[in-house]
């Protein structure tokens, strides 16, 4: 009888990073969109049970900085469709966001924290073991637009909202170039 390869599993809640960029292992997953609880809070509610965020996970070994020791790393990619609100009018907008990140892992919480500002990557630690589902939760909330809006709003905007809308771009046009005055200035010399 011939043996299976050993499989090794790995447990995106507490990933043991280390191990899993030595053995170059992949994680993939597809979780309903409420799961992620913060993020939920930033969706237009109530959120569809069928929203779905999928990710995957891969993990590489590369080598150190000026040919130091290898070090681990971990490439994220993570897609979902939520519900936002239209900053313009108030509706539900669906909004694709994306996450394609990479991260490489330090020793500790303190070496990341020293790190960081010389680093042009992205950092995370080792130990205490990164919870995967938290990491992606965290990249997906900062990929969320700061201003949402439909292309083209699915309803008139409510009066108040229009007219402050074409207030604000009347008032656009009518505003006076900012460097009007120093060019009266430059003209006088």
């Amino acid at each position: 009888m011939a043996s299976k390869p050993p499989t090794s599993v790995f447990n995106p809640q507490r990933l043991d990073a280390l191990r899993f960029a030595q053995a170059g292992a992949r994680l993939e997953g597809d979780a309903p969109l409420a799961d992620f609880s913060r993020l939920a809070d930033d969706l237009h509610a109530p959120i569809d049970p069928a929203e779905r965020v999928r990710w995957q996970a891969r993990g590489e070994m590369r080598a150190g900085p000026t040919g130091g020791a290898p070090q681990a790393w971990l490439h994220l990619e993570a897609h979902a469709q939520v519900p936002l609100t239209c900053q313009r009018c108030l509706a539900p907008v669906q909004t694709a966001i994306e996450v394609d990140r990479w991260f490489r892992f330090v020793a500790d919480e303190a070496t990341a924290e020293a790190q960081d500002d010389d680093s042009e990557e992205d950092l995370l630690a080792l130990e205490p073991r990164p919870s995967l589902i938290e990491v992606i939760e965290d990249e997906l909330i900062m990929s969320l637009p700061l201003v949402p809006l439909h292309e083209s709003c699915p309803q008139p905007l409510p009066d108040g909202a229009r007219t402050q809308a074409e207030g604000e771009s009347a008032a656009g046009s009518e505003r006076p170039h900012p460097f009007a005055g120093l060019a009266r200035l430059k003209g006088r010399s």
